[in-house]
């Protein structure tokens, strides 16, 4: 008997270490393989264009057109937002004129039936640059690059409980340019021992669809010349960009907060009103 019991304990040690070796080796690979997504959240930077009295940064504006037209105009199109509303970015109308004649758009039918290509005009969108989503895809790998007309608004992270009811208060609504300047300037960091990264993927610990994408990283330092002094580095390309890509998705913002806080004096200025009202008219009425 005392042989059986003897036994069953070292059977049981066996089994015991056995399962405790394997969760050590689960959580091991569970170190190494992230299973939710960013693996970083973005840090919340300082816009000139944030809370309720926020405005675009017009000279960040243009310089982020710049790195838009010099290195993501490559892959990503822009085809909601027309040349026209870049004189809100303070370009004259000659200007305008001119970066628009740059492209080249297809228009037509002609008088034969035929399309044909000409110089864009002021009133025409930002071109793609292939010729369509089929065309894209294959020149990068079967993945379309995404559109970047709304992409400051349509990628965000979320960030959770108890921040979002912060949120609402600050009037918090940068999410989009967080998560891309993230990004772009996440392509350095290196995947921690043990991770896996498909062939033909870079790892960037803030993409918030997996631990690697097919893009490369787009940009570096002294890439884009700045005519203003401004820092020529891959932080600042990334800001300026981001804050360019937030006027592309919603150029109308200011013009919202200024609607917003006239609509918050006048309610307070009438409540004020109906308060005082109502005290004049029942002052002689007893209680």
């Amino acid at each position: 008997m005392k042989k059986i019991l003897t036994g069953l304990a070292v059977f049981g040690l066996v089994v015991v270490g056995a399962f405790g070796a394997a969760i050590a080796a689960e959580e091991g690979h569970n170190e190494a393989e992230p299973t939710h997504f960013p693996i970083h959240k973005p840090k919340q930077e300082n816009w000139s264009f944030a809370g309720p009295f926020g405005t675009y940064d017009k000279a960040q504006l243009q310089r982020g057109l710049k790195v838009y037209k010099e290195v993501c105009s490559a892959c990503h199109s822009m085809e909601l937002v027309a040349f026209r509303t870049l004189a809100d970015l303070g370009y004259s109308e000659a200007q305008v004129k001119a970066f628009a004649a740059e492209y080249e758009v297809q228009d037509g039918p002609n008088a034969d039936g035929e399309m044909f290509t000409r110089k864009a005009i002021p009133s025409d969108h930002f071109p793609s640059p292939f010729p369509n989503h089929n065309a894209a895809a294959a020149a990068n790998g079967g993945a379309a690059p995404p559109d970047f007309s709304l992409i400051a608004k349509a990628r965000g992270v979320e960030r959770g409980f108890p921040t979002f009811i912060f949120d609402i208060f600050t009037q918090y609504a940068e999410a989009g340019p967080d998560y891309i300047h993230a990004l772009l300037t996440g392509f350095d960091e290196q995947p921690p021992a043990g991770m896996q990264i498909a062939e033909g993927t870079h790892y960037n610990p803030y993409f918030i669809a997996g631990k690697s994408l097919a893009m490369a990283k787009p940009i570096s330092d002294d890439q884009v010349t700045y005519d203003d002094g401004a820092p020529q580095t891959v932080d600042q390309y990334s800001r300026d960009v981001s804050a360019f890509l937030m006027w592309a998705a919603e150029p109308h913002l200011e013009a919202r907060k200024q609607t917003g806080f006239r609509v918050m004096a006048f309610l307070l200025l009438f409540g004020a009103l109906v308060y005082l009202t109502k005290r004049k008219v029942w002052s002689g009425v007893a209680h």
